[in-house]
């Protein structure tokens, strides 16, 4: 497959074991009322931690710069106040998104195979706004204090679970921790889904988006459960679905049902991206994208761009090359036909003409991250690891909040010979996962590198400091 970043992440173990095994502070409690909103951003970031301990993020910069527009965009339409958010992808086939206090929302990448359009995959992170501006998990706080602790414990074990699910044991853990989930008031409620789903509603009016979406995308999954009684889309078992929710949407919406909107290719793009992604076997893909472009010719360019990287992750190179450089030919400016063409060539071993084009297209889009990332995985694969460290270093700064560039430059540097370097960038990517006795550990093995550079190990002490302060605060939550 065409990736450029490999991380490896921790087997999850059983639901019981996993529930006992997760420490998360308390969201609330009898005497403070509502959570206040630094505190919840506190422990969102306190709970993404943990996720990223069990769950491995998908590390696609396409894919991640496509969200975070796509999000930021519906944000400035929102009623979200905290607009500092987190964006987690997580490379499984289920439909599911989710939200958790302190600005963390999750997409699963089946949710665009799924999506017919942009539009509905903008409806269900709209209504995941929602509960955001909402705040409905601090609300749920403020009426049932005694609960919170376990609830965000539980919705953690759930969503790591559910980011496992395709196997019949992974539905059955996915199974146990809704029966608990149930107990102890997980789920959302029928109010906080009907006020987000009407809130999702307006970010889509004001957005310039088709409101139809929304319910277009629910009566979608509610056939999956006609379909499938017996496995519910992962979406629906923290997000109750009933046939009046849906029809109220469509309510909501049916004025809309004879106006036009924009569709937009950027989605179809991702689409047959992730059609790739989700096929372990490159030749079903092929044989899938011949017969799309067989049977139809709306949105053929896309099937074009599917097949082309089918053909790539099934080494033929050579063809690969030719069907990007055909849409190349139709839109000489389009960025996921540029990157995929320098990501054919560093998978094919062709870094010099990759570093060539990487060098034309940083020259007219300096700071585009996909790019960038593309830029340093052919300096590292061509061996100039130096070069390859400075560009990560540079990310590092504009991205910290980013494990897989923090793990990627302690890769890069631990090949450039900066043992120190390697010991500081593991440092942030264990901080990054909530692994704080590791991070703590990694920066001491650089104290004793950097004895005489007085700067750096400057620099080092005062890290050891923060993560000391961190510990306390997370106590302190």
């Amino acid at each position: 497959m065409l990736k450029v970043l490999l991380i490896p992440f921790l087997l999850i173990p059983s639901f019981s074991c996993l529930a006992a095994d997760i420490k998360l502070p308390m969201l609330g409690d009898s005497s403070s009322g509502i959570v206040s909103k630094n505190k919840e951003y506190k422990l969102g970031k306190a709970w993404l931690q943990q996720f990223r301990r069990y769950v491995k993020q998908h590390d696609d910069p396409l894919f991640q710069q496509y969200l975070e527009q796509l999000t930021f965009d519906l944000v400035t339409h929102s009623e979200l106040e905290d607009t500092r958010l987190t964006l987690v992808l997580v490379n499984n086939s289920s439909i599911n998104a989710f939200a958790v206090p302190g600005g963390i929302i999750g997409v699963h990448t089946g949710i665009f195979t799924h999506a017919d359009n942009e539009d509905q995959l903008a409806s269900i992170i709209s209504h995941e706004l929602a509960h955001l501006s909402q705040r409905h998990y601090a609300r749920s706080v403020e009426s049932n204090q005694n609960s919170s602790a376990i609830a965000l414990a539980g919705l953690l074990a759930t969503l790591i679970v559910s980011s496992k699910a395709g196997t019949d044991a992974g539905m059955a853990a996915l199974s146990a921790t809704q029966a608990l989930a149930s107990d102890q008031q997980l789920r959302y409620s029928r109010n906080n889904e009907k006020e987000a789903d009407r809130q999702g509603i307006k970010i889509m009016e004001r957005s310039g988006r088709n409101p139809r979406a929304s319910a277009d995308m629910l009566e979608k999954m509610m056939a999956i459960t006609r379909y499938k009684a017996n496995r519910l889309p992962e979406f629906l078992l923290t997000h109750p679905m009933t046939e009046r929710r849906v029809s109220d949407t469509k309510s909501r919406t049916i004025k809309y049902q004879d106006q036009d909107f924009p569709d937009r290719f950027d989605f179809y793009i991702m689409q047959a991206r992730a059609q790739v992604l989700l096929q372990d076997n490159p030749r079903y893909s092929i044989k899938y994208f011949q017969q799309k472009l067989a049977e139809e010719q709306t949105n053929s360019d896309a099937y074009s761009y599917g097949l082309a990287l089918s053909h790539a992750n099934a080494g033929n190179f050579s063809l690969a090359k030719q069907l990007i450089s055909r849409l190349i030919g139709k839109d000489t400016g389009y960025e996921p036909y540029i990157y995929t063409d320098i990501e054919i060539d560093i998978a094919a071993g062709n870094y010099k003409q990759a570093l060539k084009n990487l060098d034309y297209q940083l020259g007219l889009k300096p700071n585009n991250f996909p790019l960038k990332i593309l830029y340093a995985d052919a300096l590292w694969k061509s061996h100039q690891y130096q070069q390859s460290a400075k560009v990560l270093t540079l990310l590092s700064r504009q991205r910290p909040q980013d494990p897989s560039i923090w793990y990627q430059l302690a890769e890069v540097r631990g090949l450039a010979g900066n043992i120190a370097g390697v010991h500081r960038a593991r440092a942030e990517y264990f901080i990054l996962i909530g692994a704080l006795e590791n991070a703590q550990r990694q920066l001491n093995f650089a104290e004793k590198l950097l004895q005489k550079d007085v700067k750096q190990l400057a620099i080092v002490k005062q890290r050891l400091l923060e993560i000391n302060e961190m510990e306390k605060e997370l106590k302190k939550l």
